[in-house]
């Protein structure tokens, strides 16, 4: 048995539901299963877009610790629980977690609705962790920071707080209050989907000349 170094402090978190604890965990009595559930949830919570499923080989031998043949057995007893869903449209199969999201989505694939959308691969999203990305863009990583950057993740969600910190590199202002200055106008006026490929010098006016000025040192 290969000895596990132990979790971080640096590392980014995936939730479980608390019927995951309540109910699964203390049903679900065949290791295939538990793996594959446990790896569905994690690829579809880092995933984009309203289409989060998986195919059969999504579940990679290598990532869950699977034979093929274990992997099928595993996807077919987390159907027949309900935990996961498998829906079909023509020759394409499908697998969604159980959940209010899922269910719809297996439901308009399932109808022919999600068609362009389950053409696109289910590569997990590269998320850059938020406390590896600010120490090396902004500087080090103090336990009132790390504290600090987990309340925004939570708040904000962390594709924001790294756009936030790739704007203070862009900018030359490598300041975690720069970035929070930031969120926090684009929680309280919005912001676009095309906010983040704006020009880095209309950015820099913008948080920089304007009423964030004072968070900023210049």
């Amino acid at each position: 048995m290969k000895t596990f170094k132990g979790f971080t402090d640096s590392e980014s978190l995936t939730q479980l539901p608390d019927t995951f604890f309540h109910h699964l965990l203390s049903e679900i009595d065949d290791a295939a299963e538990l793996k594959i559930t446990l790896y569905a949830i994690w690829r579809v919570q880092n995933m984009d877009g309203p289409f989060r499923a998986l195919r059969e080989s999504d579940f990679g031998e290598v990532a869950v610790g699977l034979s093929a043949e274990q992997i099928r057995s595993g996807i077919e007893r987390a159907i027949q629980r309900g935990s996961i869903l498998e829906a079909q449209h023509k020759t394409e199969v499908f697998y969604f977690l159980n959940s209010p999201r899922g269910r719809a989505a297996a439901k308009a694939f399932a109808n022919g609705q999600l068609r362009e959308s389950a053409g696109v691969g289910a590569t997990p999203l590269a998320r850059p962790n938020i406390f590896r990305l600010y120490e090396e863009n902004i500087g080090p990583l103090t336990p009132l920071i790390a504290d600090a950057l987990k309340d925004a993740e939570e708040t904000y969600s962390a594709e924001w707080v790294a756009e936030t910190i790739d704007l203070a590199v862009k900018n030359n202002k490598r300041s975690w209050r720069y970035c929070e200055a930031i969120l926090k106008r684009w929680k309280e006026e919005g912001r676009g989907e095309k906010q983040n490929r704006r020009d880095a010098q209309t950015d820099r006016d913008k948080y920089i000349k304007g009423e964030y000025a004072d968070y900023i040192e210049h």
